[in-house]
């Protein structure tokens, strides 16, 4: 009875040992299956990392690239400003030296008249003085 009660609990034991190997086998490969899916999840981070690195440097280089472009624009039109300024100034100046010289032509025009009209009345004056 001790005997058929010890090969029992040694064959119980033995089920029971292959039992403890096959869950410590599971587990060593479910840890060996995690650690591999850690390192492709840090593998992963760091492409995404280097990405995102990639992305800002080309975000702020497309933002300088840009804050140039506005800078450059802003003198441009600045410069195209002070042009049109001075234009309307130049305009204006030639616009007052035409009625000035129109002035100067209109006058002359009279100065012109006003000698030919003393000119009548003295003929005139002379013209009368000779009738009785």
């Amino acid at each position: 009875l001790i005997s058929s009660a010890t090969k029992s609990l040694r064959m119980e034991t033995e089920i029971l040992e292959k039992k403890l190997q096959d869950a410590q086998m599971r587990l060593a490969e479910k840890d060996g299956d995690k650690e591999k899916e850690i390192q492709g999840l840090k593998r992963l981070i760091s492409e995404l990392e280097f990405q995102l690195t990639m992305e800002k440097s080309n975000s702020e280089s497309f933002l300088d690239k840009l804050r140039k472009e506005i800078k450059h624009k802003s003198d441009e039109l600045e410069k195209l400003t002070q042009e049109k300024t001075q234009l309307i100034h130049s305009l204006s100046q030639v616009q007052e030296e035409d009625t000035v010289r129109r002035e100067c032509e209109e006058r002359f025009e009279l100065t012109a008249a006003l000698g030919r009209a003393r000119d009548q009345v003295l003929e005139l004056r002379r013209l009368s003085g000779t009738l009785p």
